[in-house]
Formats: C-alpha cells, structure tokens, sequence
C-alpha cells in the first residue's frame, strides 16, 4: 500500500478490514467499490487504480465504475488513460457535466482542450 499521507488508525483499520473482505470475496463488487473509495480518500492512489480497474473488468456496463477509473488515473497524471475512460463513462451513460467539471480528482485534465471536447458532447 502506498500513501501519499499519513492515514489514522480508524482508516487503517477499516482499509484492512476491507482489504481482508476483497481477498476472501474478490467477486464482490460493493466490497471493491468501498475499498477502491477508501484508497482514493486516503491517497493510496494506485492501490486505487488497481481496484478500479478490477471493478472495470467485473462491471464492464457501469459508467460509475469508469468515471472512478478516470479519476483515479487523472490523480496519477496519467492523462491519456484518464480521458479515454472518462470518454468510456460518458458513452456509457455518464451525464453529470457540473460534477466533472467540479471534481478535484479531475484537476490534471482541466488544461488539456479533450477535456472540453467531452464535456462538450454532454451540453443539452
């Protein structure tokens, strides 16, 4: 587990419980989305990835589950990967342009004009 930031004992407890949870039930998909959530909230942004991605394999139709996998890339400045899932998310379903637009987790695309471009197939 890498972390960007010291993580209280609280967290840690719950990671680990949750991570124990996701080697004992690795189908489990409410297991991974809590888990890939709490990685996120604390900075363990590959750790992230990693169960976001796994949760893309095992939800391939939920544009949920590809929006949180172009944020969890954006975190890693992982540009390209962010914005074709992002583009995913939409084509899928995914409709909520002022979210995109305020989300922190989404900062790093905000300078690049594809970002614009996608949120522009969004406009009523």
């Amino acid at each position: 587990m890498k972390t960007k930031r010291k993580i209280n004992t609280a967290l840690r407890k719950e990671m680990a419980f949750l991570e124990s949870l996701a080697r004992r039930c690795p189908q489990d998909v409410d297991v991974l989305k809590t888990l890939g959530d709490l990685y996120t909230r604390t900075g363990c942004y590959e750790d992230g990835l990693k169960t976001d991605l796994e949760l893309t394999r095992l939800c391939p139709r939920e544009p949920l589950v590809w929006y949180n996998l172009a944020c969890s890339y954006a975190l890693l400045d992982r540009t390209d990967e962010a914005l074709a899932s992002l583009e995913r998310a939409i084509v899928l379903g995914y409709r909520d342009a002022r979210w995109i637009r305020e989300d922190r987790d989404l900062n790093s695309l905000k300078k690049d004009q594809r970002f614009d471009i996608l949120l522009q197939r969004l406009a009523p």
